[in-house]
């Protein structure tokens, strides 16, 4: 059976604030929880007005603290914006605080513009072939000290805090493939090289301590509702959130309006067609039949579910009733 997890960026509403947005967070993490879910992840973005979750380790923290058995993780941590043994450190203190129950993804974007990631004291001179290095280096910091080792991760060292690698091209399914490192591609808004890089992670996979065969989770929008008219009404505040990402305009997760995507001009909804091609809006019927298709498509072990819904008792329901399809989706 295909395991549903949540991938939370804890949505500011345009009439909220960040503490309504964490706040929120936690309870829907408690009710996924109840629900069966597997994991609960949160996501690092910098300087953006609609995104609670910038603190990315804190607000792990918030959630484990909340909740008593669902995995809490990051999906992900950006990698190029921190030191490797400061992200050891973090996670290390997260999972002796909450062992068993902490996950590690990494990506290599810097989560924000140039100006922002200044801002953070990333080396800006830095290039793409030091990802690889950084993730190796804070592996490192995870596992058993080495004879000699001057530098180590305390908390940290020998709790073996599992890594993924997200991405959203070929580059991250040839890294996970080669550490033998469980994959997450974000095909919730960039779906582009999704079946390419399933593909060539799962044939050049290797082994590894951490994982005996390839391991694929999915990014996947759902918009589920009692039915299709009402999750189209729903799904709009996100459609929103992506043409306003598109024209340089970030905000806060705006209200849902009826008929949004008759607004919009045809080169919107096509970009809109494609950014959200993994997605299922509407009835329980119809979002039961587009993830069966999809699910069929792509043979995930996994699939990492994003709501961005602007009432929040809408996106618990929305998540309570992907929870009651669960064995429709086996």
């Amino acid at each position: 059976m295909t395991q549903l997890s949540v991938l939370d960026l804890s949505p500011i509403t345009a009439d909220g604030c960040a503490g309504d947005s964490l706040r929120n967070t936690l309870d829907l993490a408690q009710h996924v929880e109840q629900w069966g879910y597997n994991r609960y992840w949160l996501a690092e973005h910098h300087n953006m007005s609609g995104i609670a979750s910038a603190a990315t380790a804190v607000v792990i923290g918030h959630v484990a603290a909340g909740t008593k058995t669902i995995r809490v993780g990051a999906g992900g941590v950006m990698l190029p914006n921190h030191a490797p043994l400061v992200i050891a450190e973090q996670f290390g203190t997260l999972e002796a605080l909450f062992p068993g129950r902490i996950d590690l993804g990494l990506g290599r974007a810097p989560g924000s513009d140039q100006a922002t990631a200044y801002a953070l004291r990333r080396n800006l001179h830095a290039d793409a072939d030091q990802f690889p290095q950084d993730v190796v280096e804070l592996m490192n910091y995870f596992g058993e000290p080495e004879p000699g080792q001057r530098i180590h991760a305390f908390p940290g060292s020998g709790l073996n805090v599992p890594i993924w690698i997200l991405g959203s091209s070929l580059f991250g399914a040839q890294l996970a493939a080669s550490l033998g490192l469980p994959y997450a591609f974000a095909s919730h808004f960039a779906p582009g090289q999704m079946l390419e890089a399933i593909e060539l992670y799962r044939q050049r996979f290797r082994p590894s301590a951490q994982l005996d065969k390839p391991y694929v989770m999915l990014g996947y929008n759902v918009f589920a509702a009692d039915s299709d008219a009402q999750g189209e009404y729903l799904s709009s505040s996100m459609q929103h959130t992506f043409v306003n990402l598109r024209k340089g305009n970030p905000g806060k997760l705006q209200p849902p309006v009826d008929n949004y995507l008759q607004t919009l001009a045809p080169s919107e909804q096509m970009m809109l067609q494609q950014v959200m091609s993994c997605s299922a809006i509407g009835s329980p019927a119809t979002v039961a039949r587009k993830m069966q298709e999809f699910i069929a498509l792509t043979q995930a072990d996994e699939l990492m579910i994003t709501s961005q819904i602007y009432s929040h008792p809408a996106r618990l329901r929305s998540y309570e009733i992907l929870a009651g399809l669960r064995e429709q989706l086996a």
